[in-house]
């Protein structure tokens, strides 16, 4: 790239009419010239070199490598090849792209190495040379697991992988990635079973290949496979795939395998239609892999903890994730926001209706999980009543920041820890998502004398064309005229005014709609219970304003609650209370016998090499939130929870 230096003397003139004192005409000055960074358009054309071959050894489990030969075809008279890794992820909503895992790179053809160049404003972008002749490149080169959880999402043990397309391929740019041809095959090591939703499987040995495929569904196809595994089918078209650290975590009760049966059926009696031609449910029953939760238009990868399965009563609180990720074949998969659906994995996504892509995924995945039986409705009411408390007392940040400037926060964050999230915000258009669908729900359900819900908007928005498993966009005046058509009222100002607008009431409507409250006992509720006893966190947020870890070391904290107040932040360690070593026990007493008194809590606290003694005029008492039916009321959440098949 050149860089223009223009004389002195001119840029000193142009800096005349300036407040800035201009530099001495000693001083050389360089121009910036216009980067040639736009992201150009790929065109609705095949590749014209043919199906690209791919060869991947997943054998090298000891080391966590992912080893990798491509086979590209090229046109005649090419000189010139570009390749691609994708970078932005479907799913991920982000640029997250894992081309700091890819090494080892080369290329060749007809045996001779190949000279290529990564591109500078591009580097997920590599340029080869291709002489004269040539129709065929290879790539071979390595993709590396992350080995500790530091290094990234661990997706390969001794005993199961997970193995993601998308971050150990390359694609020819220029082309819409569905006309891009493929033939996959995966070595895995010997006795694996392989789970994936890709078609035409074939085994010879430890060898797996499959139909040549698109590269739209080969990415969106990824394989779990392991030593230790099992398959369920569920009906027809949809198999429970799982493999596990260990074989005693497969035994699943046959009761308890009813209730995935059932949220096929809920899921079913919701959308009204299937926008697939089959569907895998791939989960790991780990704590060695990383973990997990993401859709795929007909397979979601979903992680377990190890007992999930066999200590059912105990993990009720952590099986949601299941649920969720079935709603995406609906609503993310098939009908996607216009921004979020791309040609290829090199044009940026634009976020601003994550709060249906995900917000309404989540008001489904909870009320389908409490329908199917696969969550207990206590712990589904527990997930609404620690949603409801949150955006009630637990996040001052809603003051400023809207729920959609939230949908750019996987870019702007990247699911990193923040300092003060309670100020900062996250990725809202979840959970207070789904808490204005249930607004919405009741709204409808009030104004229809309960003939409709938001039942009815799901079946006509998600469920259009049973067998379709292509893409269907939308935008925001689609979803507000089928809101219009199931029930008249000026849907445009209410989600204008709950999701784009700052500084709005606590999203407690829709729950004092469905004839419930917020209520705040000094238990957990049993969704908050499992999921910190499960952790082995201490969750004092609603009380002294913090998080600890099993240490006493504090992991989050409330913005303007007590603690922060005493100067406590993330990372400090809580030493000692009231002069007694720390325990969860003696923290949680102090906090009860300071209810309704007047001496503080003394914390002794150690941050980096520094000891100090703080005080905390807290006199709350223990507080975790719980929500409860109105006495007198009509439960329309009781309605709404309620199976709707047999």
């Amino acid at each position: 790239m050149k860089i223009t230096t223009v004389p002195a003397t001119l840029v000193a003139a142009l800096l005349v009419s300036s407040p800035l004192q201009a530099q001495p005409d000693t001083n050389s000055a360089p121009i910036a010239p216009q980067l040639g960074d736009a992201t150009p358009l790929p065109q609705d054309t095949p590749w014209p070199g043919g199906t690209i071959g791919l060869d991947i050894d997943a054998t090298d489990t000891r080391r966590a490598v992912y080893s990798v030969t491509e086979t590209i075809p090229v046109p005649a008279g090419m000189r010139e090849l570009a390749l691609l890794l994708p970078e932005w992820l479907p799913g991920k909503h982000s640029a997250r792209g894992q081309i700091n895992l890819l090494s080892n790179i080369r290329f060749s053809a007809n045996g001779q190495p190949l000279e290529w160049k990564r591109d500078p404003l591009d580097v997920f972008r590599f340029v080869v040379d291709v002489p004269e002749g040539v129709t065929e490149v290879t790539a071979q080169f390595m993709h590396t697991s992350p080995v500790t959880g530091r290094e990234g999402r661990i997706t390969m043990t001794q005993e199961m992988l997970n193995l993601q397309w998308e971050a150990m391929s390359l694609y020819p740019e220029g082309h819409y990635t569905r006309r891009i041809a493929f033939k996959p095959t995966v070595t895995v090591p010997q006795g694996w079973e392989v789970f994936t939703a890709l078609d035409g499987k074939a085994r010879s040995g430890d060898t797996v290949t499959w139909e040549t495929v698109d590269y739209e569904t080969l990415v969106d196809s990824p394989i779990f496979a392991g030593l230790y595994a099992k398959q369920w089918s569920l009906d027809p078209e949809v198999t429970l795939d799982a493999v596990a650290d260990a074989p005693k975590y497969l035994e699943l009760a046959p009761e308890n395998l009813r209730t995935f049966e059932r949220l096929i059926d809920e899921a079913d009696a919701v959308f009204g239609a299937r926008h697939f031609d089959h569907y895998n449910f791939l989960l790991a029953m780990t704590d060695r892999m990383g973990g997990i939760g993401l859709e795929h238009h007909r397979s979601s990868e979903n992680q377990y903890e190890p007992e999930a399965l066999i200590d059912w009563e105990k993990m009720d609180w952590a099986r949601n994730v299941v649920s969720h990720e079935l709603v995406h074949s609906w609503n993310g998969k098939f009908r996607r926001p216009e921004g979020l659906w791309t040609p290829d994995y090199r044009t940026p996504m634009q976020n601003s209706l994550m709060w249906v892509y995900e917000g309404q995924t989540q008001f489904w995945g909870w009320v389908l999980a409490a329908r199917s039986g696969l969550q207990e409705k206590d712990t589904v009411l527990g997930m609404f009543a620690n949603a409801v408390a949150n955006y009630s007392e637990g996040q001052p940040g809603r003051a400023w920041r809207s729920v959609e400037d939230t949908t750019y926060d996987p870019i702007t964050n990247s699911r990193r820890p923040l300092p003060y999230s309670s100020l900062q915000r996250s990725e809202d258009y979840y959970v207070e998502g789904a808490l204005t669908w249930l607004e919405a729900d009741q709204i409808i359900r009030e104004g229809t004398r309960g003939r409709k819900g938001l039942d009815d908007f799901a079946k006509a928005f998600f469920g259009k064309s049973d067998g379709d498993w292509g893409v269907s966009t939308y935008d925001f005046d689609e979803i507000v005229e089928t809101l219009n058509a199931i029930y008249p009222y000026d849907w445009a100002e209410f989600l204008d005014t709950r999701l784009r607008q700052p500084d709005q009431p606590a999203p407690v409507r829709g729950l004092e709609k469905a004839g419930y409250r917020l209520v705040w006992k000094d238990t957990p509720n049993p969704y908050a219970e499992g999921r910190s006893s499960s952790g082995k966190s201490l969750d004092l947020f609603y009380s002294l304003g913090v998080v600890l870890d099993g240490d006493g070391k504090v992991s989050s904290t409330l913005w303007d609650g007590p603690a922060f107040d005493a100067g406590i932040v993330n990372g400090a360690t809580i030493v000692a209370v009231n002069g007694d070593a720390y325990s969860k026990d003696v923290i949680r007493d102090a906090v009860t016998a300071a209810k309704d008194g007047s001496e503080p809590i003394t914390l002794l606290v150690k941050r980096g090499e520094r000891f100090d003694t703080l005080e905390i005029p807290y006199h709350g008492g223990l507080r975790y939130p719980w929500i409860e039916p109105v006495s007198g009321g009509t439960q329309g959440l009781d309605r709404l929870l309620a199976a709707r098949t047999k």
